[in-house]
């Protein structure tokens, strides 16, 4: 009878092994199987070159932006369009990671976890973006080959409208590039990179604020242009903007405000916050991995402390992320995620997924939301001009932040429109474009026109 009852525990267990094992792999299989069957060794989707043969990307529109015909890719007869939106289709060369035969090969190829990436007809599937080809024509045309990057998505569907990366070139027409080139042109500057953030971060340092400091309303400081901190460390304004409070300095965007605020704040809480507003995450658009921030807030404080919390020092942001933190302020304080896949259809034209979106975790509370709403339309009043936004209900922030000795400083304008009928968040950079609201303020202006006249 023991015999027998050791026999049966050892085949319990061996059963309990096997169905463990068994649910591990039907877990990664509907994780993982996309990537499984779309390894270029699978010669019904790739040929001997280990190049895609099927499947078509189109715009929100329907506008061909690439298709795989036997291993070929083959793009837009445009080529301004070809241009814009090279770091979404990629090249023939396959260096663009965030290239769509790299990214969305399981889409295209017509994947499913059923019947894998057999297809009846032997064709692939049309993956539509959300993204707007002619409006990023626009915003490449306005970044004039300057390096950077502009994104616009509607905060209430997650969207992504506009997005545009530069350097960028014609994927018909590659350049040559040089083992030793530094230009970053094969690097989509929106999802995969981070910079450092100047005065768009003010943003964070106010909400931390509002949301921890009882008199964050009433305390005022005096800024004479520098602050000291003993010896030569010391934060400096462009100009003394005498006795400021959060609203008026976050208008005038004083550095020696904002650096005596973070101090109030504490490091803990500064760091804290930049986890709380998605900046130190890689956030997951469509499997295209966002760049994680990095922020440093030195428990001991003094001018390093205040520099990080003007949005120097160590701080570095990705785009991606900071529009989305921008989509929280105008939704109360939570955002929809971004997504840059509309829809994948058949190539007989019928769907072949669900509209879906996803939200955020709450990044702020709705009644800091709409302080920092206010007081980022004020900033536009007071101090950028709403005639140079006509017909525009834009609520932002400008940034220029310093990136070395002899540089040029980087060019940020980031925020939103408070309208209901076009509930767009928007980003640009110019890297070392100068003023952040004269250079890419002007941007921002003619992309978001484009936006709101279309949509």
């Amino acid at each position: 009878m023991k015999k027998i009852e050791k026999r049966a525990i050892m085949c319990l267990l061996l059963a309990g092994v096997l169905v463990i094992g068994l649910g591990v792999f039907c877990f990664r299989y509907v994780k993982d199987g996309g990537d499984w069957a779309t390894y270029t060794a699978n010669k019904q989707i790739y040929n001997d070159k280990g190049k895609l043969k099927t499947g078509s990307l189109y715009d929100r529109n329907g506008k061909l932006l690439m298709t795989n015909v036997g291993g070929k890719m083959q793009f837009s007869d445009t080529s301004s369009i070809r241009k814009a939106n090279v770091h979404l289709t990629g090249d023939k060369s396959g260096m663009i990671a965030t290239g769509a035969n790299k990214v969305f090969a399981n889409k295209l190829s017509g994947y499913n976890f059923l019947t894998g990436t057999y297809s009846m007809l032997g064709k692939g599937r049309n993956v539509n973006l959300t993204i707007d080809s002619e409006i990023c024509t626009t915003a490449n045309q306005a970044l004039a080959g300057r390096k950077g990057t502009v994104g616009v998505y509607n905060y209430k569907t997650g969207e992504i409208i506009c997005l545009v990366s530069s350097p960028n070139y014609d994927p018909t027409d590659p350049p040559k590039v040089s083992e030793d080139d530094k230009s970053g042109i094969y690097m989509n500057r929106f999802f995969s990179a981070t910079f450092t953030p100047g005065s768009i971060f003010k943003l964070v340092t106010a909400a931390a604020s509002i949301e921890n400091l009882s008199d964050y309303a009433t305390w005022e400081y005096t800024c004479t242009g520098r602050q000291s901190y003993g010896g030569s460390d010391r934060v400096t304004c462009q100009e003394p903007h005498g006795k400021v409070n959060l609203e008026k300095a976050l208008a005038v965007s004083c550095n020696c405000y904002f650096g005596k605020l973070a101090e109030k704040v504490g490091a803990e809480k500064m760091k804290e916050y930049t986890e709380k507003t998605g900046l130190t995450i890689s956030r997951d658009i469509n499997g295209i991995s966002t760049a994680r921030g990095k922020f440093e807030f030195p428990q001991s404080g003094g001018v390093e402390l205040a520099w990080a919390g003007i949005g120097q020092h160590e701080d570095l942001v990705n785009p991606c992320t900071m529009m989305t933190y921008m989509g929280a302020i105008a939704g109360g304080g939570r955002a929809v995620q971004p997504k840059i896949i509309r829809n994948v259809k058949f190539s007989t034209g019928i769907p072949a997924s669900l509209p879906w979106k996803s939200w955020t975790k709450r990044m702020i509370e709705e009644n800091t939301a709409s302080i920092l709403q206010n007081m980022m339309r004020n900033n536009v009043e007071d101090n950028y001009g709403t005639e140079n936004f006509p017909g525009l209900n834009i609520c932002a922030k400008s940034g220029t932040a310093e990136v070395g000795k002899n540089k040029r400083p980087n060019a940020w304008f980031t925020g939103f429109l408070r309208d209901e009928e076009h509930p767009y968040a928007f980003i640009v950079l110019v890297e070392n474009g100068g003023f952040g609201s004269q250079v890419s303020g002007s941007i921002a202006n003619k992309v978001l026109q484009e936006v709101v006249e279309k949509y």
